[in-house]
């Protein structure tokens, strides 16, 4: 689908996952898989969707939310990004809003004067006169 891994991009990804742990033995049922998890997860990070909407064709909502808060409590999207960050040239660049400055055609402004008068200072402005232009060029 439009936000799922691809196979070269889970090949990166699949070695940073949490290794299972063997420990918990009153498991009712099989760990998801980490791919499913990862894509619901990016899945909702990706549209801004509630998790409780994530669409079926991933694991439970409630699987990928508390697999999403496990790991930050526990440091491993942290480990992910550090890694994937280490591997990268330009992980040094960044780019924020508030260094950058934008012009103001940037937001769709005009250029020209910086000090223009209101519509509601220009209408006062204006003649009040009520003769028309033709009774003014006669006088």
């Amino acid at each position: 689908m439009r936000f799922d891994l691809s196979d070269d991009e889970w090949a990166v990804l699949e070695p940073l996952m949490p290794k299972s742990r063997k420990s918990r033995k009153s498991r009712k049922s099989a760990r998801a898989d980490d791919r499913k998890i990862m894509n619901a997860i990016f899945y909702v990070l990706r549209t801004g969707m509630p998790w409780r909407d994530l669409p079926e064709r991933y694991v439970p909502y409630t699987t990928a939310y508390n697999r999403f808060n496990r790991w930050s409590r526990r440091g491993i999207w942290k480990r992910i990004f550090d890694t994937l960050a280490s591997k990268s040239r330009d992980s040094l660049y960044l780019i924020d809003s508030t260094i950058v400055k934008a012009r103001r055609a940037a937001s769709g402004a005009k250029g020209g004067s910086k000090s223009r008068r209101s519509a509601s200072a220009a209408a006062v402005a204006r003649r009040k006169s009520t003769l028309s232009s033709t009774a003014k060029a006669v006088r």
